[in-house]
């Protein structure tokens, strides 16, 4: 496998700047960029073979939000939320010096799509929303609780990966060698094993969230989405908890009228490692 380029972007953020890192992989020169984005608790490796597909005819470029990866930890949790994210993408695409890009989020990065693709004069081309949209249903708020920045240390990847697994059967099947080719990057090293490679603390506004204020995101996501001009594709693992076949299917009538894909066998949320996946995505951005 090639390896991307890393590399950094200055950001602003209430307390001063923070450094966010991004992988990069094919031509720099290739003014046709391609933003992927993860989810909550992952980082920019997971799109490697998305990537790797694709970058023969894209730019791609695959930023660890801050908070995950290689990007800086914030002082001040409350600067790990979708608004401050967005305000990052665009200092990152102002430094990829494109007038435009498309975009493929998964989850937390399809709301951060979504929130710059709903600006006035956006950027954004294309939009891949994965398994997200504006309703998030308080099932899988309750599950992704259980888990996020919660203490977490192993011994060995693999143990991790068995850990992780555990999490993640969302995620529908992958073999061992994919399994552990999108763990790696989630760990970090720390004293004689392993934790998770994200500030602990992108839990603080998530766990701050109360009924009233996911009713009053719900409606600002709605009237974001529409705003969205950009063509749409929506993916939606058949059995996810997150994106309910109803507002799947509503959003397939209102703002960008998105396509709807539903991957059979997978839940919240698909990772775009399966060929038939990357193929949906692919057909999509690069039509023939």
């Amino acid at each position: 496998m090639t390896e991307p380029r890393l590399q950094h972007v200055q950001c602003l953020d209430s307390r001063g700047l923070h450094r966010m890192a991004y992988w990069e992989w094919g031509d720099a020169a290739n003014p046709r960029v391609l933003v992927c984005v993860h989810g909550l608790t992952r980082q920019g490796r997971d799109f490697d073979t998305l990537a790797q597909d694709l970058a023969r005819d894209c730019r791609v470029v695959c930023p660890d939000v801050v908070g995950r990866g290689q990007s800086d930890w914030l002082a001040d949790p409350a600067g790990y939320a979708i608004p401050a994210y967005v305000a990052d993408m665009v200092t990152l695409v102002a430094r990829l010096g494109v007038e435009q890009v498309d975009w493929v989020g998964t989850s937390m990065g399809g709301l951060i799509g979504l929130g710059l693709a709903s600006l006035p004069n956006s950027p954004v081309r294309r939009l891949v929303l994965n398994d997200v949209g504006p309703v998030i249903q308080p099932a899988a708020l309750e599950r992704i609780g259980t888990y996020v920045g919660q203490p977490a240390h192993w011994q060995t990847v693999d143990e991790a990966a068995d850990a992780l697994w555990t999490i993640s059967q969302g995620f529908g099947p992958h073999t061992r060698e994919q399994w552990l080719a999108l763990t790696r990057p989630q760990l970090k090293p720390v004293g004689n094993g392993f934790k998770p490679h994200y500030d602990p603390a992108i839990a603080t506004p998530f766990r701050a969230t109360t009924p009233a204020m996911a009713a009053a995101g719900e409606a600002a996501l709605w009237q974001a989405y529409d705003r969205v001009t950009a063509p749409t594709l929506l993916l939606r693992g058949v059995e996810s908890d997150l994106l309910s076949h109803d507002t799947a299917q509503a959003m397939t009538l209102r703002g960008p009228r998105a396509t709807l894909h539903e991957v059979p066998g997978v839940g919240h949320a698909p990772m775009l490692v399966q060929p038939e996946q990357r193929a949906v995505v692919r057909a999509f951005l690069l039509p023939t």
